[in-house]
């Protein structure tokens, strides 16, 4: 009797495992990355550049959906670092964004592990330094995040995936642009535009990039990491099919030449339907007096023959660039899952509780040149924001809203220079409005959220221009363009508790004060809206020695 109530028991335990399954932690990626210098010449000219690991761009992160990322990062530079995830939404997460506001920096000789979860994000990204002008020396590198085997992609599996980091570079080193900014001049135009970290010199020497074999379709993943420039990407006899931008599956049109803005990644397709042999990729800089042109090669397996020296042209004006921009639409028919940052995929439905209005402006004042929003130039504290908040003595340091909703009717040249903050209730739909006067193009990114691409025109902004919004389909992303002398407004629900960086994606303007940043409190300070700081945090400036505040759980 008592051998059939062991069976007996075994059975119940084995029929419960199959009703109610164990659920196993998600995947852990580990990496283990050193920062070091090295001298390379990518622009002809020997200069010193950031390797991570000896490598230069850095290495991709190959991620999944719900995966679990853990990076020990060892500083082996004589100045301090920190690495910002662009792009990635960090859920409750602040503390892992690595911006100045945010994190203190790694000290040299000294190490941190980042630790963050990618969530329903599918899509294409990159990584980059975030403090001083270090991007302008290289230390970035590619972030995709692929979907989960039981959540199919709107697209066949590509033969193969590939990572282009495009962007404009200086030959100068990023210390001696630093001190040009702080001594209140421009950086001035760059000097080369490359392709994952060189360009093809076209004379038969070339090594590819990639290759493709006949026949076969790949997906590349196309991100401008410059500084200064928008870029245009085209390939040489091949068609793009646009599939995902910045962590959105969209409509999928195609496109002979696509124009990414500063921050900004897209997801294309390129079948391999022509001659087997050499093609250019082909990057060119928009909206610049001097066309900065960089080229690198794909190869046909088996192909035979060069590439043609004749490059496609590369689009005219602004204007064009525009209707591209409305091109793009988010693709609803795709499966799940998408961002859905607003808690509602009908967000034209949603009830705007606060409008912002932001106006960018240049200074001259006194032969220094600042940049700033609404008229308030952003400048870091020693003691960054959140750290500040959290431990209960950010009174000290920074005023909430400190700039307007909107910008004073008197706003000029003149700017006010103070650490930059603005305070959302939790879970409000907000509209926020970028309206451009200058003559040169904006970018700019929003940590810790996606945002609804609603419009962007010409002229200036007003209530009545509400009806020309796209209410249905927008693209939801976290970069947005504005054209010279125009606008551009977002939408999106403050539902990330933390503190997040608004910045302008143009290094110089970010560098002299274009930036914000926002702080979206927990109402009832629990584990449900935001972590509890980590137990390997770096603390810095004014919290050194102060006791910390109790965990929410």
């Amino acid at each position: 009797m008592g051998g059939v109530t062991r069976i007996s028991v075994m059975l119940v335990c084995l029929l419960a495992g199959v009703v109610f399954p164990t659920r196993a932690e998600d995947p852990y990626l580990y990496f283990t990355w050193n920062i070091t210098y090295g001298t390379l010449a990518p622009a002809g000219v020997p200069q010193q550049v950031i390797l991570i690991n000896g490598e230069f761009p850095g290495p991709n992160i190959n991620s999944t959906s719900n995966n679990n990322v853990v990076i020990n990062v060892f500083n082996n530079l004589d100045e301090p670092f920190l690495f910002h995830w662009a792009g990635i939404q960090q859920r409750k997460n602040s503390w892992q964004d690595g911006v100045a506001g945010t994190n203190c920096p790694i000290q040299p000789g000294t190490n941190l592990t980042y630790k963050f979860q990618v969530k329903d994000q599918i899509g294409s990204y990159f990584y980059y330094p975030s403090l001083g002008m270090h991007r302008a020396a290289g230390g970035f590198g590619g972030l995709r995040i692929n979907s989960r085997l039981l959540i199919p992609v709107p697209y066949a599996d590509p033969e193969d995936d590939y990572t282009l980091l495009a962007g404009d570079w200086y030959t100068k080193s990023h210390s001696t642009l630093a001190k040009l900014l702080d001594s209140g001049r421009a950086l001035g135009r760059p000097q080369a535009l490359l392709i994952n970290g060189q360009n093809a010199k076209g004379d038969g020497t070339d090594q590819p990039l990639f290759t493709m074999l006949p026949g076969k379709t790949y997906k590349y993943r196309l991100c401008n990491v410059g500084l200064k420039n928008s870029v245009n990407f085209r390939f040489q006899n091949h068609q793009m099919k646009l599939v995902e931008l910045e962590g959105s599956h969209t409509v999928q049109n195609v496109y002979d030449s696509l124009d990414v803005h500063l921050g900004q990644c897209f997801g294309v397709l390129v079948t391999a339907d022509q001659e087997p042999k050499d093609y250019y990729i082909v990057v060119s800089s928009r909206f610049t007096k001097t066309t900065l042109t960089g080229k690198g090669i794909i190869r046909y397996v088996n192909g035979k023959g060069p590439a043609a020296p004749e490059i496609p042209e590369a689009p005219v004006g602004w204007a064009w660039s525009l209707n591209q921009f409305r091109s793009f639409r988010w693709n609803l028919t795709a499966s799940a899952a998408r961002p859905n940052p607003q808690g509602s995929y009908h967000y034209g439905q949603i009830n705007i509780t606060r409008t912002l209005k932001f106006v960018n402006t240049v200074s001259r004042d006194n032969g220094k040149l600042r940049y700033a929003i609404n008229g308030v130039s952003h400048v870091d504290s020693q003691t960054p924001l959140k750290l500040a908040e959290y431990f209960g003595i950010g009174d000290k340091f920074f005023k909430y809203d400190t700039i307007p909703d909107e910008p004073p009717a008197n706003l000029g040249t003149a700017v006010t220079l103070a650490p930059n903050v603005i305070k959302f209730t939790y879970r409000t739909f907000i509209e926020i409005i970028f309206e451009n006067q200058e003559k040169s193009i904006q970018s700019y990114n929003l940590n810790g959220y996606s945002f609804f691409a609603v419009a962007i025109e010409p002229g200036t902004w007003t209530p009545e221009k509400r009806k020309n919004y796209n209410l249905l389909d927008a693209v939801s992303r976290h970069t947005i363009q504005v054209f010279p002398k125009s606008w551009a407004a977002i939408m999106l629900t403050f539902d990330n508790v933390g503190m997040w960086n608004l910045r302008s994606e143009i290094a110089e303007n970010r560098y002299l004060g274009q930036q914000l940043y926002i702080s979206v409190p927990t109402p009832e300070g629990s584990l449900r809206d935001e972590y509890n700081i980590p137990e390997n945090a770096l603390l810095c400036g004014a919290v050194v020695g102060l006791p910390k505040p109790p965990s929410y759980w």
